[in-house]
């Protein structure tokens, strides 16, 4: 595989040669600082690319192109907005893009209730408390008709968690799981993010998975023509939240993607971190079954309180977890060998070690959250050697 870092940008506290001494080879980033929305600057691309340079790697890929709620909901600007991604696109590839990774999430990205989680020893992780978020939803967003989407028992546990906890902890709820895309600024006040959600009044999963294949319909045939592999990312977690439908956090979500508009270059952005918070999501035969359509990997590992859907969940290293990642990393080196013999432009696929927890000196260098330099370093070097260890025993090279 190609492994890849991802890098916000100049305020990255972790720099592309720390990445590059890290192990990786590309860059994965984004122009978060562009409005969602509007087509990329040329010159912007450009800089961009420059500033990886100078760090002495490449810019692989790009994660994300946001997808603006306007196409999502098809309301408002959402064709001048398709048409502003056709074009990035197009810029995309002239200054030599390959791969752009997006997601289709309404409202919000990642969510999680605590960014800095302490472990059993004593690293820093995100986590995704069910009860702690049912106690937002109840108690701090007060979101009509929020009680509907919850058993009692669940209702009342909240209810005696939320008695407990501290007015900063309140505060921080909010803050965490209002929060925009991973290196933007843009985040939800509480009015804010209840605004946000009276906008997908009307517009169930039914709807919202329509919109996504009317967007891939028009941005497909133009990834075609200028070589671009365009990968949705999937849910995360993976089901649906304060009330919002989630269309990509399945098998058969992505079955029915990739089946509606069945071409190479609409694939899929492998995450098992994401995908992995569910019990019934069987990675190892996902990654098997969509490996024609993979583009880009994201590689990490959960740990489930319990298999239930929905769960509490934390992100654990990278070979802990409840992901069979010898399993994930065999299948794709499998697909990798044949693309090669398929004479596939395309047959190394970048991945990226995606999260990790604070260790060591990451504790006091305050990254964004989910992005340290020596957990992700950690991270890297495990999944490498899985892969070498896989192509070695498969081809008989040497290490």
């Amino acid at each position: 595989m190609r492994h890849t870092w991802r890098w916000f940008g100049p305020i990255d506290k972790v720099s592309v040669r720390d990445a590059a001494q890290a192990g990786a080879e590309g860059i994965v980033s984004a122009l978060h600082h562009i409005a969602t929305g509007e087509v990329w600057p040329e010159e912007e691309i450009a800089k961009r690319h420059a500033e990886i340079k100078t760090g002495g790697l490449v810019w692989d890929v790009v994660e994300s192109v946001p997808v603006s709620e306007d196409i999502k909901t098809q309301t408002g600007d959402w064709r001048r907005h398709v048409a502003n991604w056709q074009e990035t696109l197009r810029r995309l590839s002239a200054s030599g893009i390959r791969t752009v990774c997006y997601n289709f999430m309404p409202v919000l990205d990642w969510t999680r209730t605590d960014l800095r989680w302490e472990t059993r020893h004593g690293a820093k992780a995100m986590r995704f408390d069910l009860v702690e978020f049912v106690a937002f939803d109840l108690h701090i967003l007060k979101r009509s008709n929020a009680a509907a989407d919850y058993p009692e028992a669940l209702r009342e546990e909240a209810a005696r968690r939320f008695s407990t906890i501290s007015d900063s902890k309140i505060a921080a709820l909010g803050k965490n799981i209002g929060a925009g895309l991973p290196g933007s600024a843009d985040g939800y006040t509480l009015d804010q993010l209840l605004e946000k959600l009276r906008t997908y009044q009307g517009i169930d999963r039914a709807r919202l998975q329509q919109n996504l294949i009317d967007f891939l319909s028009e941005v497909t045939p133009v990834a075609e023509e200028v070589g671009i592999n365009i990968c949705a990312h999937g849910d995360d977690p993976p089901w649906p939240l304060l009330g919002l439908p989630r269309i990509l956090s399945t098998e058969a979500d992505y079955a029915h993607m990739l089946g509606q508009v069945d071409s190479r270059a609409n694939g899929v952005t492998l995450c098992t971190g994401s995908l992995g918070a569910r019990a019934d999501n069987d990675l190892p035969f996902i990654a098997t079954r969509f490996a024609d359509r993979i583009h880009f990997v994201h590689l990490r590992n959960v740990t489930r309180d319990t298999n239930t859907v929905p769960c509490s969940f934390f992100e654990d290293e990278h070979l802990e977890g409840t992901t069979d990642m010898v399993a994930i990393i065999a299948a794709l080196v499998s697909e990798e060998a044949r693309r090669r013999a398929e004479g596939r432009e395309d047959h190394q696929i970048p991945m990226r070690p995606d999260h990790g927890q604070e260790i060591l000196d990451d504790l006091s260098r305050g990254a964004q959250p989910g992005y340290p330099a020596i957990g992700r370093l950690k991270g890297l070097a495990e999944l490498r050697g899985i892969e070498r260890a896989l192509t070695h025993a498969r081809f008989g090279l040497g290490l």
